[in-house]
């Protein structure tokens, strides 16, 4: 009988702290690694200056501050990120020593990092028909629906674009060129040397 008991109470003391560790709607609970279930909501780009954020789900009280702080001193611009170092090129970016103006440089120094294969061609024509054929049209020819009503698009195939280079034409598509709005921020380096590889078959037409 006194086994029973002993065994019953055992029992019960293991539900009770089971049921101790279970979240209400008032009381969160206990929690293993709270910080694995709870992600921290950082604005983007921006410094938590509250100290006390967090408090609630502070994973090392030792810091005198919550865990959502996130405050860099060194970072007088109030970013979570660091700026890069002077001069840094974004991996498989184009290197910004080249002024979004100087069309020669452009011209001579830059090269495609990927092999113009048929199938590169092809995949350049899709992004074409998507970016490009409404201003230059479907043969380059400066005739797409917004060319028509804006006049002055050129022609792929004219003596001033025909023999343009590769380099060219990839700074153009990146930083624009007169009314043409830059498209960097709507395109890969990758899409770009792709959409370059078609246009130079419209040059050839």
């Amino acid at each position: 009988m006194l086994k029973k008991i002993y065994q019953v109470g055992i029992v019960g003391g293991v539900v009770l702290m089971l049921a101790s560790c279970t979240a209400g709607p008032d009381n969160t609970g206990l929690e293993y690694a709270p910080q694995m279930y709870h992600s921290t909501p950082y604005e983007p780009l921006s410094q938590i200056q509250d100290k006390e954020a967090g408090t609630w789900l502070d994973s090392n009280p030792e810091d005198e501050h919550g865990e959502f702080y996130n405050s860099n001193e060194y970072n007088a611009f109030g970013m979570t990120m660091r700026e890069p170092v002077a001069g840094t090129i974004r991996r498989g970016g184009i290197p910004n020593h080249i002024a979004p103006d100087d069309y020669e440089t452009a011209a001579t120094e830059l090269t495609s990092p990927i092999e113009f294969t048929p199938d590169v061609v092809k995949e350049g024509k899709a992004l074409y028909d998507r970016f490009c054929d409404h201003c230059h049209g479907a043969k380059g020819m400066g005739d797409g629906s917004v060319g028509k009503v804006f006049k002055g698009v050129p022609t792929y195939n004219s003596a001033a674009i025909k023999d343009q280079p590769e380099g060219h034409i990839f700074h153009v598509i990146t930083h624009g060129k007169g009314r043409m709005g830059a498209h960097s921020s709507q395109l890969s380096v990758e899409e770009r040397w792709k959409i370059v590889s078609y246009v130079q078959t419209l040059q050839k037409q």
